[in-house]
């Protein structure tokens, strides 16, 4: 019964780290059809219409045999036909993986799911090193892969330690140099905020491009030997055959292009390849297993078909499916256009609101110096106030003292007339008397300068209160206007449908452009992309040299040793595979077999 089937991506050996697995279940009239007359294709294309993916030539669906053996499913036998192990409870689960690769990935993969899935496979290969990545490069990927998962890099958001607790470096990288996890992330913090406005699709796509030149990508390696007995890797690729050392994965020996390979078959061990050259002697080699020549067979057979499909002409359904790819790609364009001009006014509202929200506080703090200045000029006028009153009262008490004299002084004068005796006495006291009462006018006239200018400060206090208050019901009228008036956040005159309309007016253009137009936007995007790659070039080279300091050589495994020394002779794997093609197929058969 087989009822339940799981997808993830493709790993060429059992890795600990387990990525999502989704799982479907079917019902029972399914289960049935499954059952009795399902053939494997008809499992296969019921998985890729579940997902949607319509580019199912580079996939596979892998399960386990009774013998504990990976195969894939074969398309034209009915699925419980092929040995299929079955759990404890008589279900089978299939491993829905990527059996070919393209040979590039931004001109051959069209659907974004095949992007995807694409990315999620060669992602786990890199992690669980099954595929060899040199750090600087890990690091970079890794970027790419934050990016993927968390969109644009944010500094409020993207905390510390976020990035140290996800799974994103080979743990053979980690482990060769002195490096904390926080000083892993640093580092890939500084490539993940230049991503930024990269979507998830393009993350990816910058993913599979970067990881698509390693040397390991693509490449199924086979256990063989030649007629020395020489132990040696057989990789099947997407361009051909490799011929690999015991001890290297890295640097093939000896390469064979699809494009010179005439015939491929085995009897039981022995594979032969018969070259297009009939001069040429036929590439014989080796295998342990009958099991794994028929696996190399099947994989030799759907690389070559690959490989002669891509040099021709798109089918219908391939131009359908670019067309339809391209079309999705311009609408999610314009979305994302659309919803950054929405950021962007977003952003300058909150800034507007924030600008506001300080102009407000402003304002209140000037309102409340205001209140305080009109507080202390009341608490200024009524001291004034007070002062003067207190002077008034000393005046009049001065004029009644003074009365009080003028009146003693003539009663004196009319006591002086009524006896001579008394009157150089009389005249002594009249004569104390008026200095007194000078003195006292004087004083008199004093407090009444002090009074005339009490009255004076009293009447500037009360002024400075009138124009204190006036500057106040000023200010808060003034206020009151302002808050009144609403901010308009319109950015321009035109609407929004006029600008979707401009949009799709663009849209109608760049498709119905003439070839020449296209030529220059090849031409243009090549070179963009040629300038990219100096950069990421330039930049892999000064991580490269800043954390060398920081490497344990103990822990260094041979195919680190072995890609320190293609770095330094200036090697890649084109320029290796260039250089293992130049000679004939004679000599590389030969060269093959003296190994």
């Amino acid at each position: 019964m087989v009822d339940i089937l799981k997808m993830r991506p493709f790993r060429r050996k059992k890795s600990k780290k387990q990525l999502p697995v989704k799982v479907i279940t079917f019902d029972s009239e399914l289960e049935f059809h499954l059952e009795h007359r399902a053939t494997g294709q008809f499992l296969f294309e019921l998985v890729c219409q579940t997902i949607g993916l319509r580019e199912t030539w580079y996939f596979g669906l892998q399960y386990e045999d009774s013998k504990g053996n990976l195969s894939w499913l074969k398309m034209d036998k009915k699925v419980l036909d092929q040995s299929v192990n079955s759990a404890s409870d008589g279900k089978c689960v299939f491993m829905f993986y990527a059996k070919f690769f393209p040979e590039n990935v931004n001109e051959e993969l069209v659907q974004e799911i095949t992007q995807h899935l694409f990315f999620l496979q060669v992602k786990q290969g890199i992690l669980s090193m099954d595929i060899y990545c040199p750090p600087e490069a890990s690091v970079l990927l890794a970027s790419y892969a934050v990016q993927a998962k968390y969109g644009d890099y944010d500094e409020e958001n993207c905390k510390p330690g976020l990035l140290a607790s996800e799974n994103l470096l080979p743990q053979r990288v980690i482990d060769q140099y002195q490096m904390t996890p926080r000083m892993w992330e640093d580092r890939i913090k500084i490539w993940y905020s230049d991503h930024k406005g990269m979507s998830r699709d393009e993350a990816e796509m910058e993913y599979l491009k970067i990881a698509q030149d390693l040397d390991m990508y693509g490449v199924n390696y086979f256990p063989i030997t030649n007629k020395k007995n020489t132990e040696l890797w057989l990789g099947v690729t997407a361009m051909g055959l490799n011929i690999y050392e015991k001890n290297n994965k890295l640097q093939p020996r000896t390469t064979f292009q699809w494009s010179e390979i005439r015939h491929i078959g085995f009897d039981d061990k022995k594979f032969t390849i018969k070259p297009v050259d009939n001069k040429s002697p036929n590439f014989i080699f080796i295998s342990q297993k009958l099991r794994i020549n028929k696996l190399i067979l099947d994989l030799c057979v759907g690389n070559h078909d690959l490989f002669m499909r891509r040099r021709k002409p798109d089918t219908m359904e391939i131009q359908q499916m670019k067309a339809q790819a391209k079309e999705e790609k311009q609408r999610r364009q314009i979305e994302r256009n659309k919803l950054s001009r929405e950021k962007q006014l977003r952003e300058q509202a909150e800034r507007e609101k924030a600008n506001l929200e300080q102009r407000l506080l402003q304002l209140q703090d000037e309102m409340q110096n205001a209140s305080e200045a009109l507080r202390r000029s009341e608490e200024a006028a009524e001291i004034y106030a007070e002062k003067s009153r207190v002077n008034q009262e000393q005046m009049i008490l001065t004029e009644h003292k003074a009365h009080t004299f003028k009146q003693e002084m003539n009663r004196l004068r009319e006591t002086a007339l009524k006896t001579e005796k008394e009157k150089g006495d009389l005249e002594k006291r009249i004569r104390d008397t008026e200095f007194y009462v000078a003195k006292l006018t004087e004083e008199k006239e004093k407090r009444s300068a002090e009074a005339d200018k009490l009255k004076k400060e009293l009447i500037y206090a009360r002024t400075a209160e009138r124009e204190a208050t006036q500057k106040l019901l000023s200010f808060l009228s003034r206020s009151v206007n302002q808050s009144s008036v609403e901010p308009s956040i319109s950015g321009s005159d035109v609407t929004e449908s006029q600008l979707l309309e401009i949009e799709l007016c663009h849209y109608d253009v760049i498709s119905g452009g003439d070839m020449e137009e296209l030529d220059r936007e090849i031409e243009k995007e090549r070179v963009e992309c040629l300038e990219k790659s100096k950069q990421v070039q330039h930049q892999l080279r000064e991580l490269r040299s800043e954390i060398e300091l920081l490497k344990i050589q103990e822990n260094q495994c041979v195919l680190d040793i072995i890609n320190a020394e293609q770095l330094r002779q200036g090697e890649t794997k084109y320029s290796t595979l260039k250089k293992l093609k130049s000679g004939s197929t004679k000599s590389r058969v030969a060269f093959f077999e003296d190994l």
